[in-house]
């Protein structure tokens, strides 16, 4: 390997070791990840899985597209389900991507495709 590539794989094994934060294996056997929430409380706990059912009782009610009179509380808490959502989106994994996307320009990615064609 030449020292550049060398040099690239080192950044890399410390950009995961930084950046790949979003999912944490529950063991090495099965592949199983843990993707974490942070809620305040169980009152919050229960608030979001409330809202994330009304949220599918509306989706699979295509014709009403309204929460039923015999649920309590009615109105959908959409703020609090897309708060979870940024919780769970993986925005470590993707700056991991653009800085492997800078060390590896997209010219000497096509040279690497040429090398390996031949």
């Amino acid at each position: 390997m030449e020292i550049d590539e060398i040099e690239k794989l080192e950044t890399i094994k410390r950009l995961t070791s930084n950046c790949l934060n979003t999912l944490r294996p529950v063991d090495n056997k099965n592949r199983i990840h843990i993707a974490e929430i942070k809620v305040y409380d169980y009152y919050e706990l229960a608030s979001v899985i409330r809202n994330l059912m009304k949220l599918c009782i509306v989706a699979l009610d295509h014709d009403g597209a309204k929460v039923p009179d015999t649920i309590e509380g009615q109105s959908i808490d959409v703020g609090l389900i897309l708060e979870i959502a940024l919780q769970l989106f993986p925005i470590d994994e993707f700056e991991l991507l653009n800085e492997i996307s800078i060390l590896f320009p997209a010219d000497s990615r096509n040279e690497n495709e040429n090398i390996l064609k031949e």
